[in-house]
């Protein structure tokens, strides 16, 4: 992949404002358990962080997807990983599938104001009993004349608390499994929606997490993204975006940690030298470096294929297969190499080593990622 002048003057925009805007309020919306979306978001929607892929008509930056992998990078950069997680739900969790398959009118109405950040969207696809597995989930819409009568509830719903509007996939016929699902946009101040709870995580606290009641909401038959009884097809397409963007994170989020623990160990001295003048310290970094340089370029080689039109299956899949894997193992090391330091709430390694955990469950498990991977190899299901 070939990065321009172009994608370095995009790079340091997203990483300014990353520094001013996100890391000084990082403690505070920790502490909070919460970020204020509707503050934030038009500040990124302002300098183009928001839609940079999609069509100029709706306020998108009408990049190609190059961009959004130094997005992506520079995101993974923050202090923390729940707002830069909270950003991909807008960017490339929520409104892929309105952009690629909705109507003009909705496009108007509700991907419009998610670029310019005017509204704060969710994916509504986890329920209690149906995360890993898509095809099982119950929540129900059924038509009557004109519109949806939507019943249900969702689970682990990022921006779930502050959302205007829910990408939702639900049943919307008797068949079973992948088949007879829609995805509907539904607006929060629907009748009937409401906010059952906040959930408390292990990590990822500046990101609001919830669990989302639908009790008769009705909204317009129109709300409908695509075809109905396609919404399974176009979430695993959605699905795709969803990882790669967390690929890319998982780069620019290591290579910081990695690079931080290099400094600390060159400052700090045991044995009367510094830490990072034992070998074997380094070859520990070392192998880390090596793995994340694999990733990196992996996310490459996905995202040429992504231009090219290509299906990014396989390369999502695995991207985020190892940056589950990666992310876990980064983290140990990072805590690991600094000490009793790096144990405790005030270093930044702990709040790493809790948020990164998440990306070997959310967006699909390593389980999932492996049992898709074997299944397109032809191994029996």
């Amino acid at each position: 992949m070939q990065f321009t002048a172009e994608h370095d003057l995009f790079r340091k925009t997203v990483r300014e404002v990353v520094e001013r805007e996100i890391n000084p309020h990082v403690e505070q919306w920790e502490d909070d358990g919460i970020f204020p979306a509707h503050e934030l978001f038009p500040k990124l929607g302002a300098v183009g962080m928001l839609g940079v892929e999609y069509d100029p008509a709706y306020g998108g930056g009408g990049a190609d997807h190059s961009f959004t992998v130094v997005l992506g990078e520079e995101l993974g950069r923050a202090a923390c990983a729940g707002v830069p997680m909270a950003i991909a739900v807008q960017t490339d969790m929520a409104t892929p599938s309105l952009a690629r398959f909705g109507s003009e009118d909705l496009k108007r109405r509700y991907l419009a104001p998610a670029i310019s950040g005017e509204m704060v969207c969710s994916i509504g696809v986890s329920e209690p009993d149906a995360g890993s597995d898509v095809a099982g989930l119950t929540t129900r819409a059924v038509r009557d004349g004109d519109e949806w009568v939507i019943n249900g509830t969702k689970l682990w719903i990022t921006n779930g608390t502050q959302a205007d509007w829910i990408c939702l996939l639900c049943r919307t016929s008797d068949e079973g499994g992948s088949r007879g699902m829609s995805q509907i946009v539904v607006p929060t101040t629907a009748p009937g929606f409401s906010v059952s709870r906040r959930l408390d995580k292990l990590g990822m606290r500046s990101s609001d997490t919830a669990e989302l009641s639908f009790v008769d909401v009705r909204v317009p038959f129109e709300n409908t993204i695509g075809e109905v009884g396609k919404g399974f097809q176009q979430q695993m397409m959605q699905f795709q975006n969803e990882r790669m963007i967390a690929a890319y994170m998982g780069v620019g989020a290591m290579e910081l940690a990695l690079d931080r623990t290099v400094e600390y160990l060159r400052d700090r001295k045991a044995f009367g030298r510094p830490l990072l003048d034992n070998q074997h310290l380094q070859f520990e970094l070392g192998a880390c470096y090596a793995e994340l340089d694999l990733l990196r370029h992996y996310n490459y080689g996905c995202a040429d294929a992504y231009l090219r039109g290509e299906d990014t299956t396989r390369f999502a899949t695995i991207a985020k297969w190892k940056l589950g894997k990666l992310a876990r193992h980064v983290a140990d090391v990072c805590v690991q190499l600094h000490g009793g330091m790096g144990y405790v709430e005030e270093n930044w390694t702990a709040r790493f080593f809790r948020d990164w955990r998440l990306w070997a469950i959310g967006g699909g498990t390593d389980e999932v990622m492996m049992r898709t991977l074997v299944r397109m190899e032809g191994m029996p299901g």
